[in-house]
């Protein structure tokens, strides 16, 4: 960064699991004076407070609340919300209140290769990415693989039963923490230019497939766990019958489905030259969450 002073960051969502983590990863580069933390209850984030990062209410659903928030700021951090189906509405709010404050650059937290995934939820994604490029505002698009710790629960789950259901066939998992992820958002953040215009694909820096992930946790858990491949919609409908809800199994199982064509894999390492290391592995996670388990 160039200049007396760092420039001021913004980050919204920053009481969520990955806003927390990015916050940690700023603080360990940039001084707390320079941090502002998006939230929508400023009580859930008295320990930000406490370590000097300023707080100012940023609300999703309440556009009128993001111009205020946005004065002063010179790069904004958009993690994309969880409320699928509202996120088009919600982020485009954002970016209009952004442009009409003046910030000078928003990095937006995307999906893996948005522009052309099969992932039905990149349709969200794809669609802020366009309002990002029609805003004007100069912007960096950082797609995320997936997180490592989504495979938590399957590890415990197919520990506990021996199988392990999917729909991904070969298809490989480029996946990294989200750890990983916020180092790497850190970087971009506080570097000299922001990495304006690029399009940034973030991902593991090895990739594994639900057979060889199966045999890895079947080691952890000192036992034989098999990998079963249904068709998609029987691997929906197998979800559906554990309990999940309707929705969550179908894009559960459109997700392990976009993998077995390949949208979840990358392999250009662009994650681990940003954080200066290879990523966390996979075995790292697995072994956790079975000790966790017991």
């Amino acid at each position: 960064m160039t200049g007396t002073s760092p420039p001021r960051i913004f980050v919204t969502g920053a009481t969520g699991q990955l806003g927390r983590l990015v916050i940690d990863a700023l603080l360990r580069r940039v001084p707390a004076s320079s941090l502002v933390a998006g939230v929508r209850d400023p009580a859930k984030a008295a320990d930000l407070a406490a370590r000097g990062v300023e707080l100012r209410v940023a609300d999703y659903d309440k556009p009128e609340t993001l111009a205020a928030a946005f004065q002063g700021i010179d790069r904004l951090l958009l993690i994309s919300g969880n409320a699928v189906g509202q996120r088009t509405r919600q982020h485009t709010a954002v970016i209009e209140a952004a442009r009409a404050a003046g910030v000078k650059l928003i990095a937006y937290t995307s999906v893996l290769r948005a522009d052309g995934s099969k992932l039905g939820l990149a349709v969200e994604h794809k669609a802020t990415e366009a309002a990002l490029a029609a805003s004007g505002v100069p912007h960096v698009l950082l797609r995320n693989g997936w997180y490592l710790e989504n495979f938590g629960g399957r590890a415990t789950t197919a520990a506990q039963f021996g199988t392990l259901l999917t729909c991904a066939g070969e298809g490989r998992f480029s996946a990294a923490t989200r750890a990983d992820f916020a180092e790497a958002t850190a970087a971009v953040l506080t570097s000299a230019d922001g990495h304006v215009g690029r399009k940034l694909e973030l991902a593991g820096s090895t990739s594994f497939t639900l057979a060889e992930f199966a045999a890895m946790t079947g080691k952890f858990a000192g036992k034989t766990i098999t990998c079963t491949n249904l068709p998609q919609a029987d691997y929906e409908a197998a979800l559906v019958q554990a309990g999940l809800p309707d929705f969550v199994a179908k894009i559960l199982a459109n997700s392990d489905a976009s993998a077995a064509e390949g949208w979840l894999q990358d392999d250009s390492r662009t994650l681990e030259k940003l954080i200066g290391r290879p990523t966390t592995p996979v075995a790292t996670v697995v072994e956790a969450a079975l000790k966790a388990a017991k």
